[in-house]
């Protein structure tokens, strides 16, 4: 979920996610949205990015990333999700 430019010179254009594959994206897009709704890790994740300014598309893409990150450690270590949440004080 890496941001790419589009700058040419001295022009500076907007930071947009469009590379690498479009269907591992989409899946993504749709399991963070759904994420921010139900589950309380990236739930609390994606309401302090929000409270700290963050435009929800962005606040949004990076819960993607977040999701993304604890999936692959989950697949490493061989572990199954745990609901445990633990907020930070």
């Amino acid at each position: 979920m890496a941001p790419l430019n589009r700058d040419s010179g001295t022009l500076r254009g907007k930071r947009t996610v469009w590379g690498g594959r479009a269907h591992v994206r989409a899946a993504l897009y749709m399991g963070a949205l759904v994420a921010t709704r139900c589950n309380p890790v990236i739930q609390a994740f994606y309401h302090r990015l929000c409270a700290a300014g963050k435009a929800k598309k962005v606040a949004l893409t990076a819960c993607m990333r977040k999701l993304l990150i604890m999936l692959n450690a989950m697949l490493k270590h061989r572990t199954a999700w745990h609901a445990e949440f633990v907020p930070h004080a």
